[in-house]
């Protein structure tokens, strides 16, 4: 309307063909909005188009993925922005369930205490298992993780939770690995970890098995907050009629949302793919 106007055409003539009041124009002609506000507007923008694709995003992860669009802003600006506007991550905090049982004798020493590091990967990994009802019963699922990068790098979901749940995911993600001759795997005492088939498994590979401790849940904290995500973000989410749609959400989430999408402070809000690439020489390169 303002060009309008400066070409000689009336501004009650352009209100009138576009069937809008006078009165809203004069009163931004009269408080034009300022350059901050303009800044905001784009920063709110991009916060709306991540929050948009990724809605179990918090205002922390928001604000990076607004960074990577061009719009940097600090996480207070983000919360403010966010909660303004009402966009707040998809999921509420839930408490999680325990898994019950009482475990078994270990059958390998606890060689990690608690110190969740290490100087490159395939060095340290953590593995432990979780399961969630469907329509057609309960869906498990093994996973490691390397500490290093913070990929998961091997699964396997199954529909009963056997030793063989345990072997795959080992064997998993040794092949997607290469070399992974003295890696330390460390689990917890659950019947899975300590049968004959996963410490075979652990020997074919030339792996070394680490068993935390009875009732300690941060012998394995690292692993578990992985679990929080999932179950967070996946498992929480909505009721699964078949294990077919739980087991493709969950595939789905951590190749391209957990391991591509989701920056992480303690990598340097790099994504784990990203850490990789920058951190591993091309030649050496994990799979």
């Amino acid at each position: 309307m303002n060009e309008l106007a400066a070409d000689g055409i009336p501004v009650a003539v352009t209100c009138r063909v576009l069937n809008i009041a006078r009165q809203p124009y004069y009163r931004w002609l009269a408080h034009p909005v300022t350059d901050a506000e303009l800044a905001e507007a784009y920063r709110a923008d991009a916060l709306f188009d991540a929050h948009r694709d990724d809605p179990e995003f918090g205002y922390r992860f928001l604000a990076d993925e607004a960074r990577a669009a061009g719009q940097p802003m600090t996480e207070r600006t983000a919360w403010k922005i966010c909660s303004g506007m009402g966009w707040w991550s998809a999921f509420s905090k839930k408490k999680r369930r325990g898994k019950g049982g009482k475990a078994g004798p270990p059958v390998h020493d606890d060689l990690v205490r608690r110190v969740f590091s290490a100087d490159g990967p395939n060095r340290l990994w953590l593995a432990d298992i979780t399961e969630h009802r469907t329509g057609e019963g309960k869906l498990y699922l093994c996973a490691i993780k390397d500490v290093w990068s913070h990929r998961i790098v091997g699964y396997s979901i199954d529909s009963r939770m056997k030793s063989r749940l345990a072997v795959n995911a080992v064997h998993n993600a040794a092949a997607r690995r290469g070399d992974v001759a003295g890696c330390v795997l460390h689990t917890d005492r659950g019947s899975q970890f300590r049968s004959r088939k996963f410490i075979r498994a652990l020997h074919q590979h030339h792996m070394i098995g680490s068993m935390g401790r009875v009732g300690a849940a941060g012998d394995n904290a690292a692993m578990e907050s992985f679990f929080g995500l999932l179950q967070n973000n996946v498992l929480d989410r909505r009721a699964w009629s078949t294990r077919q749609q739980l087991r493709t959400a969950i595939v789905t989430w951590i190749e391209r949302t957990y391991h591509r999408r989701r920056r992480q402070r303690s990598l340097a809000r790099l994504t784990p793919i990203e850490y990789e690439t920058i951190m591993t020489p091309p030649a050496n390169e994990a799979a």
